[in-house]
């Protein structure tokens, strides 16, 4: 979508450049969800597909430690603010110490080299689609 949304000059809103919680660093595979929640009830943050997305997490997590010495939460939100086709990001948080975090991602600076290994980490990940009314 990104590359369509620049070639035809269209800017993008980031809603949820966390992957609802995903990037955040803290979900697991043992992670349970209220029922209330609408986690709970998407197919993306369950079996296979939460299983393959927790790898790629990890490998941006040691790659965002490793090389940048950041969470892998300010990795991905400054990834989302350094994209050309994004004009805005939403980051939301039920913390406000994340805040600080969320800020501080807009002064990192990403290297076309970090650029490159995150979008060949990322090729292995499945799609999520956020919450959908009708699942909420």
């Amino acid at each position: 979508m990104l590359p369509y949304a620049m070639s035809h000059d269209i800017g993008v809103l980031v809603y949820g450049p966390l992957a609802h919680g995903l990037l955040s660093g803290h979900l697991r595979a043992d992670t349970r969800f209220v029922t209330d929640d609408w986690h709970s009830h998407s197919p993306d943050f369950q079996g296979d597909a939460l299983t393959a997305n927790l790898r790629v997490v990890a490998a941006l997590d040691q790659l965002a430690r490793d090389e940048l010495g950041v969470p892998v939460s300010r990795l991905a939100v400054a990834w989302a603010l350094v994209h050309p086709a994004v004009h805005v990001a939403i980051i939301g948080t039920r913390n406000a110490e994340h805040v600080d975090d969320a800020v501080a991602a807009a002064g990192l600076e990403l290297s076309a080299d970090v650029l490159r290994r995150i979008d060949e980490i990322a090729r292995d990940a499945v799609r999520i689609a956020g919450p959908r009314p009708e699942a909420m």
